[in-house]
Formats: C-alpha cells, structure tokens, sequence
C-alpha cells in the first residue's frame, strides 16, 4: 500500500527543459524581450482606452479586457518560465503549480468567451445599427462581462477539483508550465471516464463560442451583401480584427487540445514547447498590434499621445 506522502506529491518536476548550456541566457533575453513586448504593446492599449473619453465604448472596452487578460496570462507564466530557463532543476512546489493552472486555464477560458461576446457587438453594431445604443447599453456590458468572468471558473471548477483531489503516483510533468489534465494524468486510478468527460466537456466549451461567432459572421456577411461598399468596408475594417484574433486564438486551442490527446512520451519535447509558447506569446503579441494599427480610433489617439509626448 503506497504511503500517503506518495500520493500527495509536495512539488512537480517539468521535464522537457533541456541542459542549453551557454544559449540559455540568449533564450532568457530573447523571452525576457517578448515579455516585455507583450506588457509594452498591451498596456498601451488600455491606457489609450482608459484616458481617451471618446473610446469608452463597448467596442473598445472589450478590446481593453483583452489587453488586460493578456496580461494576466503572460504573468502566470513568464516569470517561471524565464526562471526556468536559468535553472538547473524545474521543480515547481504544489501549491505554485496549482496557482499556474488556475492562471492559465482561466486566461484561455476568459479569451475564449471574450472573443465570443465581442463578436455578438459586432452582430448588432452591423446588422442592428438603430439599436446599438439601446442594446448595447452600460448595464448590458456589464453583464457580458460577468458573464465572461464566471463561465470559465464554472466550467473549470470541475478540473481543479479533479486535479487536487486524486491520488497521484508521480510527479513529473511533460511540460512547460502546470495544466489540469497533465496532473490528472499521473493519478493512481483508472481516469478513463474522466478522459472522456473532460474531452466532452472542452469540445463543447470550444464548440459553442465557435458556432455562435460562424452564426455572427454569416448574419453579418448577408448583411453586407445587400449593403453599399462604402458600408461594407466599414464593417470589415470592425471586423478584420476580431477575425484574426479569434481565428489565431482557435488555432492555438487546436493545437493545445491535440497535443493533450497523447502520451506525453509520444510527443517530442520541442514540439511541446512549441505549441506551449504559440498560444502563450502569439495572442498577447497579436492581439494589441492588430487592434492598434488596424482601428483608426485607436491608432489616431495613440499617434496623437505620442506627438504630445515629443514636444
């Protein structure tokens, strides 16, 4: 019979870091400047918001949530990681893992459903212009933004629960950072039934967002079909956007949930890391300079900031 400390592991071991010998430091400046880009580009982003009256929107303060949750993803993983890449050992102690997981798992969920309600802004901003303002009013986006707050937790409580509550066998983690499922998987139990319920569970939180932003867009497409050019364009330039952040953020889940339907010694450690960084540094990257240079009421407040600023 295993001893009780043997299932209730007091730290986690990453195993894909590698002995870079002399390039770790080259890696650890080279993610340190990405870091520091991500903080950079999205920080601008929610002061151009928060500072200028006329982008207090609906439209513009979810661009600044996203800015914002960017932010909080980046910071339940860079500092480990860039300590890390320094390190000689990766050892991660339970309760810092289980604060990561939170982090992380909540930052794609909330990304997830904030991607998804601003698409239904740009539905009524495009096919219901004459109510926009009636619609979408203060109290409804606070409601939407509950809403992007609480689903994730209730959809993820579950996982946590699962991923403290078992018994665990080991301790070593094939990857970068902390995720619920690659705890579970070292579970002394058979986990069959969880495997199922929990790849249920993520289609269908991954499934819905999606066809409800494919409903969105279709409406809007149909729309601007019967619209002038000068009305078509206009949307597009609302719409490209969100299209290129939620159809890249897809992707990165895409990637994520196929890479967790492997053993983890059927997947090379570089391609881990990979994909671990693709959906870790690719939307907090995109995400502001998409929005920043491609909405003129953005990109002409921050020019006019930083004009100010140069003289």
């Amino acid at each position: 019979m295993k001893s009780n400390n043997s299932l209730t592991p007091s730290y986690f071991q990453f195993t894909v870091f590698a002995d870079y010998g002399p390039l770790r430091y080259l890696f650890f400046s080279l993610c340190l400047l990405i870091y520091m880009i991500i903080i950079s580009a999205n920080v601008v982003i929610i002061l151009t918001v928060c500072l200028e009256n006329s982008l207090h929107q609906p439209m513009y303060i979810f661009i600044c949530c996203l800015s914002l949750n960017s932010l909080y993803g980046s910071a339940g993983f860079f500092p480990r990681f860039l300590m890390d890449l320094l390190s000689d050992t990766h050892f991660i102690s339970r309760p810092f893992c289980f604060i990561q997981m939170c982090i992380i798992q909540l930052y794609l969920g909330h990304e997830l459903t904030l991607l998804t309600v601003m698409a239904y802004d740009r539905l009524v901003a495009i096919c219901q212009p004459l109510h926009y303002h009636s619609k979408m009013t203060f109290r409804t986006m606070l409601l939407l933004l509950m809403f992007v707050v609480f689903y994730p937790v209730c959809i993820l409580i579950y996982f946590f629960y699962l991923a403290s509550s078992l018994p665990l066998c080991g301790n070593k983690l094939h990857r970068i950072f902390c995720t619920c499922w690659t705890v579970i998987e070292l579970s002394c139990v058979d986990t069959t039934v969880i495997r199922i319920a929990s790849q249920f569970c993520i289609v269908i939180s991954i499934f819905v967002p999606l066809s409800f932003v494919l409903y969105t867009y279709l409406r809007i497409l149909l729309v601007c079909r019967r619209s002038s050019s000068d009305f078509r364009g206009k949307a597009l330039q609302t719409c490209l956007p969100h299209i290129v952040t939620f159809g890249n953020f897809c992707i990165s889940l895409c990637c994520e949930f196929s890479m967790s339907q492997y053993d983890a010694d059927e997947v090379n450690s570089s391609a881990i890391i990979t994909l671990s960084l693709e959906f870790l540094i690719i939307p907090p990257i995109i995400n502001p300079l998409v929005y920043g240079l491609n909405l003129p009421q953005i990109r002409k407040v921050i020019f006019r900031f930083l004009r100010i600023n140069q003289t």
